[in-house]
């Protein structure tokens, strides 16, 4: 029997999963029947309501606001039936991610900017009373929020170039900080009831961070237009002028920006999810074409050279899946290393981007238009590539650990 009559007939366990063929090793088996119902609760909205709407938007350059409370609705991040015990297991947010960005990487990231980005900065760096007060709203969605560290003349360099200052100053106003400066790519800012904004004290150096109102006086949002990739995602350029900040939306426990690399290695792991969801998403739009669409009178999937480009991209979309899991269960034991999730982004996005350059060579001429999904996803791997540390810079936070060297430039 071949894979691909696996995937059809009606008596192979296959079938019956959740992820079929795109999970080769069947890491699904690691999932509780009660994580698959959610899941398998997410993939119908996906696929029934989600997906028909996706290259319309994507070409537009909108993102599908009607999707928004739906998506909310179906209570994912951390779902009633999946929390009687504690927290949802991190194998379940995986997968919740990998489910998001196979079908669309704008949604897998709209998502993941409150579930993971916001969510850490507050779990991490709010005090235990504000965390009391703050962390049942961001997980319901009542309090939506933006991760606001990126700069305009800074990104990889984000440690040593932030450049938004943080005054403190007492005075009849009470206890309260000026923020000056300006931030850049930052993603849901312009539907965010506040900004999780990093600003340097110019009184230490050190970088602190301030839950900001997104209409404060002072605060000015800019919508980045001319992205040829996650067109759907809204990105924003936003400037702070004078912006007043009380002593209270302080984040308390972000002190040094060894703070916010804490948040950045617990945070980098979800994006190794979504490059490897992607290349799921390329993979099965691409077996899907290859197997109706026919050439020289016989289906495209019987060439060899096609099945070879098959057998790559399942090969990179399996190394993936199996490093993330394997990396999810490293931290679900509370082990947090820099390499580690460096480690899994590199290369989970250096696979993306050849499985999904693979499916568009597929699809042939077909793959630059969004009638068959490739095209969008083909377009949307290159922002994950290099978001949430590019190639150059998690490689050497390998290569640093490796060989006790720093090569970064000082």
């Amino acid at each position: 029997m071949t894979l691909a009559e696996m995937t059809v007939t009606a008596d192979s366990p296959v079938q019956e999963r959740l992820y079929g063929v795109c999970d080769y090793y069947d890491a699904e088996s690691l999932l509780t029947e009660a994580e698959r119902r959610v899941l398998g609760r997410l993939r119908s909205f996906l696929d029934e309501t989600a997906s028909p709407l996706l290259a319309d938007y994507w070409e537009r350059g909108e993102f599908p606001e009607q999707l928004a409370r739906p998506l909310i609705d179906l209570d994912l991040m951390e779902p009633a039936e999946l929390t009687a015990d504690g927290p949802a297991r991190g194998i379940f947010h995986g997968f919740r991610i990998f489910e998001l960005a196979r079908t669309d990487a704008s949604l897998a990231t709209f998502y993941t900017a409150q579930a993971g980005l916001f969510r850490t900065a507050i779990r991490m760096g709010a005090s235990a009373g504000q965390q009391v007060e703050w962390m049942p709203r961001v997980v319901d969605f009542t309090l939506k929020g933006a991760f606001s560290l990126t700069e305009p003349g800074s990104g990889s360099d984000i440690a040593g170039g932030l450049s938004t200052t943080a005054r403190r100053e007492s005075g009849a106003r009470g206890d309260s900080w000026v923020l000056d400066g300006a931030k850049r790519w930052i993603g849901g800012a312009a539907t965010a009831d506040v900004l999780a904004v990093f600003a340097r004290d110019v009184a230490d150096g050190q970088v602190k961070a301030f839950l900001v109102d997104r209409d404060a006086p002072g605060v000015t949002l800019e919508k980045i237009h001319g992205k040829t990739s996650l067109r759907m995602m809204q990105n924003a350029h936003i400037t702070l002028e004078g912006v007043r900040v009380p002593e209270s939306r302080r984040l308390q426990n972000v002190n040094s920006f060894r703070d916010v690399a804490a948040m950045l290695r617990a945070m980098r792991s979800d994006v190794a999810w979504i490059a490897t969801g992607i290349q799921a998403g390329a993979f099965e739009a691409a077996l899907r074409y290859v197997k109706e669409r026919e050439q020289f009178g016989r289906p495209l999937g019987s060439f060899q050279l096609v099945q070879e480009k098959l057998a790559r991209m399942l090969g990179n979309l399996t190394s993936s899946l199996s490093l993330v899991v394997r990396l999810t269960g490293q931290q679900a034991h509370g082990i947090y290393r820099d390499p580690d999730s460096a480690l899994a982004k590199m290369q989970t996005s250096l696979l993306m981007r050849e499985t999904v350059a693979l499916a568009r060579e597929v699809v042939g001429g077909n793959g630059i238009t969004l009638e068959h999904d490739v095209a969008r996803f083909h377009a949307d791997a290159e922002a994950v590539y290099s978001y949430e540390g590019t190639h150059e810079i998690n490689s050497l936070i390998v290569g640093r650990a490796l060989t006790g060297e720093s090569a970064f430039a000082r």
